[in-house]
This record gives structure tokens, C-alpha cells and sequence, in this order.
């Protein structure tokens, strides 16, 4: 006696009855990776940072603000 192949019939979800979470994962853009600050953001973190060095009596630089910054806006 031969088997018979049949087909696999496809599920297709009721539109009607998704269920939120699935709402909103097809609604969220997902990128892999984190959202890169602004520019602006990052040079008034700088400017804070400035502000911070100076009133400690730190010796620094603007790039290397800018960079502390950069860095800081990234892993937060």
C-alpha cells in the first residue's frame, strides 16, 4: 500500500483575534541595536561635563568631553 502525501495546511491567524503583544511587536521596529545619540544631545552632555571638570579643577579638553559624552549617551 503507497502513502499518501497530503499537504500541510498553513495557520493563518483571525485578524480579528490577534492578541496585543503581537499588535505591538508588529508595530515596533526592532534595529538590533541601540538608537545612536544626536548631535545636540551629545554636546550638551559635553557642556555638562565641561561644567563638572571645571568646578572640580580637573584638567581636560573639549574632545575628550565630547568623547566622555559620546560614550556615556551610548551605555545609558
Amino acid at each position: 500500500m503507497k502513502a499518501m502525501k497530503t499537504a500541510k495546511s498553513k495557520v493563518v491567524p483571525n485578524p480579528n483575534k490577534t492578541s496585543r503583544s503581537v499588535e505591538t511587536l508588529k508595530n515596533t521596529k526592532v534595529t538590533g541595536k541601540k538608537s545612536l545619540p544626536s548631535e545636540e544631545e551629545i554636546r550638551k552632555k559635553a557642556e555638562e561635563i565641561y561644567h563638572q571638570r571645571i568646578v572640580r579643577g580637573e584638567q581636560g579638553n573639549a574632545t575628550d568631553d565630547w568623547h566622555k559624552a559620546e560614550r556615556l549617551l551610548r551605555n545609558a
